[in-house]
């Protein structure tokens, strides 16, 4: 009670607005007078994305050429994500307690949305870039583009003001269930079986039947054996939870790549963009091979989701978790070139993180985080893990060179703590892609041991910092993804801070 008398009559009128008892348009009023340009800008953003988006899909009827039709039908969804995030917030902002999306935490889901709306704009201008359509069109999409970017990266800086206070959340997932789950003691609600004894051979077909934009999980279970499809979990299809009978049991692969004419997303095995996603004791695996460049296992852009006991498997890029708060727990993370790369907020935590032996003249990268602009709030977390090459690098005769990362975009964040590393790992540590990046990124690394942890010769650049506890803090589950708000609802296990 003392330290709330002590609190302001101004910041308690303010808080008074997110109480959970008040209602929804007493919060409205309040923001409203506190952040006046936030509707209007995100409205102004969201008609600009929506023309945009009308006039890459009309383009896309024109090109003929194979990669660049690829390219647009990509920006075209990246878009249509964007549209997606920034009609959350403005939902969230005209109602904090809404539970149809987000963690009740208003302040740290438009932070979220707001910076994975800036990382898909980031990502289909670097991909209009590449295509081979009229140059004049490009430079007035950039040009639009650009005015969205400048419109809501100002609303995330403005809404740093807003108090960080949870307000209830919405329990999508009764921990019990996933215990009796485990137990064999629930049925999942459909079964794939590629011998026929369940009630699809297909999980695609399993997803499609699956309720859209639904407040209950929906369990598929996908028993042993090697499923060759290419997996989407579409926007519309929230509380999707896999479950495979074990890492190298139930696998699904693909073998599409970047030689072969496909985008990023679309060499992908699996693609996730339906929120609160779960996979458990599955495999995702590329088997297009170290020769054929940019070939993902497994791409996520799912807000809330979780990758509990699985293994991605792949050469370069191989695990991209693009957009959004994700976490990964115990799983298996094999690749060679920036295998891990992306700019979604995310822990990796007591995971096997594995180089492989790449092609001769190449360097593996472990990370190659995306981050373009400093107000974004996104970065990798890697807690408790264990990093050591592949049985083919460490048996081999000259084992491919090994850094933690490399800087993808100029706000790089990436972090390693409490975690071992053998000595695969170079004694530099990170690799260069851009030197005028290494005054802008934030590399650390906190209380690592083993052979290749040593920072004593480490790179010597500005962005990077050996941490300090309150530091490292920071990019624990409990703060740097808000675990505590919604990972609990899941039942998987977490460690929220640091280890004492």
């Amino acid at each position: 009670m003392a330290t709330i008398l002590k609190l302001s009559l101004t910041l308690l009128i303010f808080l008074s607005s997110f109480n959970p008892c008040k209602s929804s348009n007493d919060s409205t009023i309040k923001l409203n007078v506190e952040f006046p340009s936030f509707k209007n800008s995100l409205k102004l953003a969201l008609s600009i994305v929506q023309k945009e988006t009308s006039t890459i899909s009309n383009l896309k009827n024109l090109v003929k050429d194979f990669q660049s039709s690829n390219i647009l039908s990509d920006c075209a969804k990246l878009l249509e994500s964007t549209q997606e995030v920034l009609d959350w917030s403005l939902t969230k902002f005209h109602d904090p307690l809404v539970k149809d999306f987000g963690t009740g935490n208003l302040k740290f889901d438009l932070q979220n949305w707001l910076s994975s709306a800036m990382t898909n704009l980031a990502t289909c201008n670097e991909e209009l870039a590449a295509t081979t359509f009229n140059t004049i069109v490009k430079e007035k999409m950039a040009v639009n583009l650009e005015k969205v970017t400048k419109l809501v990266n100002n609303q995330l800086a403005s809404i740093q003001k807003i108090p960080s206070m949870n307000h209830g959340f919405q329990s999508w997932f009764d921990s019990h269930d996933w215990k009796r789950i485990q137990a064999h003691e629930i049925s999942a609600n459909i079964m794939v079986a590629l011998d026929g004894s369940g009630n699809l051979r297909s999980i695609m077909a399993a997803i499609n039947s699956a309720p859209s934009k639904s407040s209950k999980r929906f369990v598929i279970h996908i028993k042993n054996g090697i499923y060759k499809e290419y997996v989407t979990i579409p926007r519309e299809k929230w509380n999707i939870m896999l479950v495979g009978d074990g890492i190298g049991r139930t696998i699904i692969s693909g073998d599409r790549s970047h030689a072969k004419g496909w985008t990023t997303s679309q060499s992908a095995t699996i693609v996730v963009d339906g929120q609160r996603f779960i996979a458990v004791n599955i495999t995702f695996e590329n088997t297009a091979g170290p020769n054929e460049g940019q070939a993902v296992a497994l791409l996520s852009n799912s807000d809330l989701s979780v990758f509990y006991h699985c293994e991605i498997k792949g050469y370069q890029d191989t695990l991209c978790p693009l957009l959004n708060r994700q976490f990964f727990r115990e799983c298996l993370i094999s690749g060679t070139v920036d295998f891990i790369f992306g700019d979604a907020k995310v822990v990796f935590q007591k995971c096997d993180i594995r180089p492989r032996q790449a092609l001769p003249g190449q360097s593996n990268t472990i990370t190659a985080q995306g981050h373009a602009l400093a107000s974004n709030t996104n970065g990798f977390s890697f807690d408790r893990c264990n990093i050591s090459g592949d049985t083919d690098l460490v048996s081999s005769t000259n084992p491919t060179p090994t850094y933690l990362g490399r800087p993808w975009r100029p706000y790089s964040t990436t972090v390693f703590m409490q975690s071992y590393m053998s000595d695969i790992i170079m004694p530099k540590g990170w690799l260069r892609w851009n030197k005028s990046f290494e005054s802008t990124l934030f590399y650390g690394e906190y209380k690592n041991y083993g052979p290749g942890a040593s920072t004593k010769k480490r790179v010597n650049w500005k962005g990077f910092h050996v941490l300090n506890s309150s530091q490292a803090l920071q990019f624990t589950v409990s703060q740097f993804v808000n675990g505590d708000s919604w990972l609990p609802s899941t039942g998987v296990p977490y460690n929220g801070g640091l280890v004492s």
